[in-house]
């Protein structure tokens, strides 16, 4: 029995040995390794992905030149890469990177096109690059340019076509040659709305308060334009002419508002230029000059820069009609102008023959008395 226990126990560790050469096991209690179990392959892929440029600030679209007139610009950028960012380049500069891989260019551009060149390698020297165009050219600043940022256009239009008065006869034209001028100022030229009063058979007291307004707001870089249509009236014996407000009297003057008060306004409200249009009965006492000027020859720059006081009248010291040939070429000539900058002078010569032809009045151009007149003129802009 016992040889047979022995046999039975050499069989089983022979069965053992040979189960044991197949595997690899380590156990921590028996100290046994068995070292031949296949083992998994582990496969590592190379990262061959270039990083990713993108542009943040300014907003330049793929492939599209980029233009300003800036001649200095900040560019602002963002390289990404799962394995991160060795280094960034622009035209061959290394910059430096944030740890979300931000960096930021300062460039100062040359006139014309700018080509900058983007590199960005990532810890396995994978390389991307983008190429931008840049355009720069300087601003140009035009004289309204300059004027826009530097000035307003004011406006004061009255229409008088109503007197309480009875014995002073009503008008039918004022107001709507008012109207006239006052939609082409606003919709063809630098005039705003909200800058111009307009009022409608006003009386004194409305007025000298306009005018009154207007001083609290012009300043000497700014340009003004009065208009006045309705009744006017020249004192033969006094040497004076007058407007008629809507609540002018036949018998009493004092209500009638003067040329000498108008200029003492005109005086107090230091503008750049002011032009005053009157489609008045005697309106041409308010000038210093009874002829109209010649064409202008001045470079407007020219013009502009010296201050002006100047007046435009539809008539000398006659009656002039209640239907207007005056604002009527006037208003046409302002709509039909092709010219960026109208000077008044230019706007009067262009329609002053075509008042003369057609209508018994003879319109009057020129600067007004002792207000301040420096040879410059008044400058229509065209939007």
């Amino acid at each position: 029995m016992k040889g047979i226990r022995k046999n039975i126990w050499i069989i089983a560790c022979l069965l053992y040995t040979i189960t044991i050469q197949a595997q690899e096991i380590k156990s921590p209690k028996s100290g046994l390794w068995i070292d031949n179990i296949p083992k998994p392959e582990v496969i590592v892929e190379e990262d061959v992905t270039p990083p990713v440029i993108k542009i943040i600030s300014p907003k330049i679209a793929e492939g599209v030149k980029f233009k300003t007139n800036v001649p200095e610009l900040n560019l602002f950028a963002k390289a990404i890469d799962e394995s991160g960012i060795s280094y960034v380049a622009v035209n061959s500069k290394l910059e430096e990177i944030s740890e979300e891989g931000v960096f930021v260019t300062e460039m100062i551009l040359k006139e014309g096109d700018n080509v900058i060149k983007l590199v960005a390698v990532d810890r396995e020297n994978n390389l991307q690059d983008r190429t931008i165009v840049i355009e720069y050219h300087p601003l140009v600043v035009t004289l309204a340019d300059r004027i826009a940022e530097e000035s307003t256009y004011y406006g004061l239009i009255i229409g008088v076509n109503k007197y309480r008065d009875p014995v002073i006869t009503d008008l039918n034209n004022p107001i709507k040659d008012a109207q006239k001028l006052y939609d082409v100022l606003t919709t063809q030229y630098t005039f705003e709305e909200e800058n111009i009063e307009f009022l409608k058979n006003a009386s004194l007291e409305e007025i000298m308060g306009a005018f009154e307004s207007l001083s609290g707001k012009v300043t000497e870089n700014d340009n003004l334009l009065v208009f006045y249509a309705g009744h006017g009236w020249w004192d033969q014996n006094a040497s004076t002419g007058f407007w008629l407000p809507s609540d002018a009297s036949q018998k009493s003057r004092i209500k009638w508002f003067r040329n000498s008060t108008l200029v003492d306004y005109l005086k107090e409200l230091n503008s750049k230029h002011t032009l005053l249009i009157a489609d008045a009965c005697f309106s041409g006492s308010i000038f210093r000059t009874r002829s109209a000027f010649p064409e202008a020859s001045k470079a407007v720059e020219m013009l502009y820069e010296l201050p002006s006081r100047k007046a435009m009248t539809s008539g000398t010291l006659t009656e002039v009609p209640d239907e207007s040939a005056f604002i009527k070429y006037l208003v046409e000539r302002l709509e039909k102008s092709n010219e960026k900058y109208l000077s008044s002078e230019q706007l009067f010569s262009s329609f002053n023959h075509a008042v003369i032809n057609n209508s018994e009045a003879v319109p009057q151009f020129g600067e007004i008395q002792n207000v301040g007149d420096q040879g410059g003129d008044f400058i229509f802009i065209r939007k």
